[in-house]
């Protein structure tokens, strides 16, 4: 996504943002967009990378709606996105309106687990399961126990499903301090 248009639409979430509705840290964020003419591929249809820059957008509608973001931010504590999975089922085209739903699904003892639906008259043309993990801005990884504490929520009440812990534990990557050759 070029720089013009990533920033265009993060100021005008940011900004839209301040005039909606407050949610609760689990509600479902409901982020309006519409396909750009910058958003197409070869094909005329929306671009898949495309897709995973506007989730990263509708996830900061949620966190600045709900007041995690500023709580974080607050606790010098930031989030980062450490697995993501997306399945496609429609094409998005030109000029085609579609909303992006976002909820918090669960916790496991590490990351979040967010569910995410690109849906255009009220039918998902894609869905994304992202697993978010927190950093601290001095360097180290937060607590998921702690980001509870400090966002307001007990992350116990809200265990992710067994088959995303399951997947995280899959597709994960060794730790930073780790090597992680290509040997192919």
């Amino acid at each position: 996504m070029d720089p013009i248009r990533r920033f265009t639409r993060m100021f005008r979430i940011s900004f839209a943002a301040r005039r909606r509705e407050r949610l609760g840290p689990h509600d479902v964020s409901i982020v309006h967009d519409r396909v750009w003419l910058t958003d197409l591929d070869e094909l005329r249809h929306m671009n898949n990378g495309v897709y995973l820059s506007l989730l990263d957008h509708a996830r900061l509608d949620l966190m600045l709606r709900s007041g995690v973001w500023r709580k974080l931010r607050g606790a010098k504590i930031y989030p980062v996105v450490t697995a993501q999975s997306i399945a496609y089922r429609k094409s998005l085209e030109l000029g085609q309106r579609f909303q992006i739903r976002s909820r918090i699904i669960g916790y496991d003892h590490r990351a979040v687990y967010i569910e995410q639906r690109v849906v255009a008259n009220e039918e998902i043309y894609a869905r994304a399961f992202v697993q978010g993990r927190f950093l601290r801005d001095a360097g180290g990884v937060a607590p998921i126990e702690e980001v509870g504490e400090v966002v307001g929520v007990v992350t116990a009440d809200l265990p992710a499903p067994e088959w995303l812990s399951a997947w995280s534990a899959e597709v994960s990557l060794p730790s930073t301090r780790q090597p992680a050759p290509s040997d192919w």
